[in-house]
C-alpha cells in the first residue's frame, strides 16, 4: 500500500470512529450536533469537496464529486448527519479499493517500466565513470557488468555472458551472447562483463520505444470506454435535472392538491437519487478494465499500443501470417548447391555470398554462413537490391545476378528446377545460367500448435502470404494446417492479398496481420489490428504493429485473443450489472422504497464489486 492509501485509510477508520462516538454519545444541542458531525464529514470529505469547487469553478461540474457534496451537504442541512458523513465515507473506502486495484494492475506495468536504465559505464583510463545514457553517442564503448542492465542498443566488441531478456519476452530462459552479436537495452546481464558498441542514440534504443509505447497506450481508448465517456457526459447532468424534479414537482403537486407538502421527504428521495445515480462504478472499472488486460498481457511479453486494439482483437475472424519468421524459424540452411558448366560448387557458393555480403536477410546471412570463409568486400562493386527478386553486383569485373526464378525470367534467363523442396537461389554469370543453391528453412516447434489455438479461439480461416515458391508454401502450409496460402508475392502483393480480405470479410469482422517486423511494415499498417512477433529491435515493427510479441512464439497470439475476449467479457459484465442495479434503485428510491443507506450500496457497493471483477483482467492464463 502506497503512502497517500495509508493517508486515505488513516482518515477513514479517524471518521468512522468519530461516527460511531457522535451516533451513540445524546446530544440534545442540535447545533453542538452539527458541529460534531461536521468534524468526521470534513475529515473524509474535504478532499471531495475541493475538488468538486474547482470543478464548478471550471465549468466541469456534473462528475461524482459534485454529486457526493451535493447530497451530502443536502443530507447534512436536513438533518441526517450520519447518512451524509456515511456517503462520503462509504465512497472514499471505494474510491480507496479503485486507488488499490489500479496500483495492482500498474504492477505488471512498473515490472516493464524497471529495464529503464539508471546509467550507463564509460571506461576512462581504465576506470568506469557512469554517465547518463542520454549523453551516450551512437559508436561509443559501454561496459555492462553482471547484474546491470543493457543501457543502449549494440553489438558486443568483447566479452561472453548470457542475458535476462524476461523483462521484454515475458520468457525465463536467458539468452547467450558472445563477441560480434547484437545486444537490445532493457536485458538485464547475469554473468561476465560485456563491451558494448553502441548503434543508436538512447532515445532511438529499443528500451526507449518500448518504455513510450507503454506510456501511451491508455491514450488509445476502446469503443467501450469512449461509450462510457459519452454516456456520463450526458447521464449527469440528465439524473441532476431528474432529482431536481423529483425535490420539487410533488411537493408542488401536493399543494395543488391540497395535501401536505412534506419538502423533506422529497428532497432526501431527490439526495437519494443523486448518490445512486453517481457513475463511479462505470468510469471507474471499465478503464481499470482494459488497464488490467494491457498489464497482464505485458507480463506476458505482449505489448498492446491501447485497449481500442485490445478490444478489436476480441472480435478477429481472420488471421493472416507471413511465414519466413513467423511460422517458420527464419533460420535458413544451405542443403544443396548444383552448378553446372565449369562451374564448382565452392565458387558458386563463393560467388553468391560475396554478392549477398551487404544484405542483412536472413537468406543472405545463411549463404555467409555456409561459405564461412572472411568475405573480400574489395572484390564487391555496383551492388543493386531488387525488392522480391534478389541481388545484383560486380564481383572480381564479372556481373553476378544472385535471386529467385523471377529475376532469372527478368533477365531472360531458364533456371533449373531442384528437384527437393526449399527456398530456391539461383545464380547467374555474366547473363549465363551458372546454377542455384537450395536453402531450407525450418518449421518453428510450437507453430502447428498455434494455429490450432486461432482455431480454438474462434478464427474463420488462418492464411499465409509468402514470397516463397508455391512449391515450398504448399509443404508449409499443409504441415501447419493452414487453411489458404498464397506464394510467389512481393511486398506490394501482401498489401493487395490483405485489402482483398478486407473487403471480402463482414465489416464486424477483424482481420489480423502477424510478421516478423523485417519488411512487413506496410501490411502491418494496412490490416485491422498489425502484430509484429519477434520484434525486439525492430524499430519499424514497433511503430507500425499496433501488438508487438517481443519473442518469437507464434502461440502468443492466440493468448493475445484470449486476454482480449477475457478483459471484453469483463467489461460488459460491470456494464449490464452496474446498469441493471442503478436504474432499479433509481426507481425505487424515486418512490421511496429505497433510503440513503441502500443508495450507499448501489454507488459504493457496486463500485467495489465492479473494481474487484475488474482487477481479474489482471490474472492472465496461457
Amino acid at each position: 500500500m502506497s503512502k497517500k492509501q495509508k493517508k486515505v485509510l488513516i482518515r477513514i477508520i479517524t471518521s468512522a470512529i468519530l461516527v460511531l462516538a457522535f451516533h451513540f454519545v445524546p446530544v440534545e444541542n442540535p447545533y453542538i450536533r452539527l458541529v460534531l458531525f461536521l468534524i468526521p464529514y470534513l475529515i473524509i470529505g474535504y478532499d471531495i469537496l475541493k475538488k468538486a469547487g474547482l470543478g464548478i469553478i471550471h465549468g466541469k461540474m456534473f462528475d461524482e464529486n459534485f454529486l457526493m457534496a451535493l447530497a451530502t451537504i443536502g443530507a447534512i442541512i436536513l438533518g441526517e448527519y450520519v447518512e451524509g458523513t456515511a456517503v462520503m465515507l462509504f465512497y472514499q473506502i471505494g474510491e480507496l479499493f479503485q486507488s488499490y486495484a489500479v496500483g495492482k494492475s500498474r504492477k505488471n506495468i512498473s515490472a516493464l517500466m524497471d529495464i529503464r536504465p539508471d546509467y550507463a559505464n564509460i571506461e576512462k583510463d581504465g576506470v568506469l565513470e557512469q554517465v547518463d545514457p542520454d549523453d551516450v553517442e551512437t559508436g561509443t564503448i559501454i561496459v555492462v557488468q553482471p547484474g546491470e542492465k543493457v543501457p543502449i542498443d549494440g553489438i558486443v566488441s568483447s566479452g561472453n555472458s548470457t542475458l535476462n531478456t524476461s523483462a521484454l519476452t515475458g520468457e525465463s530462459v536467458p539468452r547467450e551472447v558472445h563477441t560480434g552479436d547484437e545486444v537490445i537495452s532493457g536485458c538485464v546481464n547475469l554473468s561476465g562483463v560485456l563491451r558494448i558498441q553502441t548503434t543508436k542514440e538512447f532515445g532511438e534504443s529499443t528500451v526507449s520505444k518500448i518504455l513510450d509505447l507503454v506510456e501511451n497506450s491508455s491514450m488509445k481508448k476502446s469503443k467501450s470506454e469512449n461509450f462510457i465517456t459519452r454516456f456520463a457526459k450526458y447521464y449527469t447532468p440528465a439524473v441532476c435535472i431528474g432529482a431536481l424534479i423529483l425535490a420539487i414537482f410533488p411537493p408542488i403537486l401536493c399543494i395543488l392538491v391540497g395535501q401536505p407538502a412534506n419538502w423533506q421527504l422529497w428532497i432526501i428521495r431527490a439526495l437519494t437519487t443523486l448518490v445512486i445515480s453517481c457513475p463511479c462504478a462505470l468510469v471507474i472499472s471499465i478503464p481499470l478494465s482494459f488497464f488490467g488486460g494491457i498489464g497482464g498481457a505485458s507480463a506476458k511479453g505482449i505489448l498492446v499500443k491501447g485497449s481500442n486494439y485490445l478490444e478489436a482483437l476480441s472480435e478477429t475472424k481472420y488471421v493472416v501470417c507471413d511465414k519466413t519468421g513467423t511460422l517458420t524459424q527464419g533460420v535458413f540452411v544451405v542443403t544443396q548447391i548444383k552448378s553446372v558448366g565449369e562451374m564448382s560448387d565452392d565458387m558458386l557458393l563463393e560467388l553468391a555470398a560475396h554478392v549477398e555480403s551487404y544484405s542483412g536477410h536472413p537468406i543472405s546471412k545463411s549463404l555467409k554462413e555456409a561459405y564461412a570463409k572472411e568475405l573480400d568486400l574489395t572484390r564487391v562493386s555496383d551492388v543493386e537490391e531488387i525488392s522480391g527478386h534478389g541481388i545484383c553486383a560486380v564481383v572480381d569485373g564479372q556481373k553476378i545476378a544472385v535471386g529467385n526464378v523471377k529475376l532469372m525470367n527478368q533477365l531472360g534467363i531458364s533456371p533449373i528446377e531442384p528437384p527437393a523442396t526449399g527456398t530456391e537461389i539461383h545464380v547467374a554469370v555474366d547473363n549465363s545460367y551458372a546454377g542455384y543453391i537450395l536453402i531450407s528453412d525450418l518449421i518453428k516447434p510450437n507453430a502447428k500448435a498455434a494455429i490450432l489455438g486461432l482455431k480454438e479461439a474462434g478464427v474463420k480461416q488462418v492464411i499465409m502470404l509468402t514470397g516463397d515458391t508455391k512449391r515450398v508454401a504448399d509443404v508449409v502450409a499443409k504441415e501447419l494446417g493452414v487453411d489458404i496460402t498464397k506464394s510467389d508475392l512481393l511486398p506490394a502483393d501482401k498489401v493487395s492479398e490483405v485489402e482483398k480480405l478486407l473487403d471480402a470479410k463482414n465489416a464486424k469482422e477483424k482481420l489480423t496481420f502477424v510478421g516478423d517486423g523485417i519488411n512487413d511494415a506496410p501490411v502491418l499498417s494496412r490490416a485491422d489490428i498489425g502484430i509484429a512477433m519477434g520484434a525486439l529491435g525492430s524499430d519499424a515493427a514497433i511503430e507500425a504493429a499496433d501488438i508487438v510479441l517481443m519473442d518469437d512464439d507464434p502461440a502468443k497470439i492466440a493468448t493475445a485473443m484470449k486476454i482480449s475476449r477475457k478483459t471484453l467479457r469483463i467489461v460488459h459484465q460491470n456494464i449490464v450489472f452496474a446498469l441493471a442495479v442503478k436504474f432499479a434503485c433509481l426507481g425505487l428510491g424515486a418512490i421511496g422504497y429505497v433510503n440513503m443507506w441502500w443508495a450507499i450500496f448501489a454507488d459504493v457497493g457496486v463500485m467495489i464489486i465492479a473494481v474487484l471483477n475488474a482487477t481479474r483482467a489482471l490474472r492472465q492464463n496461457d
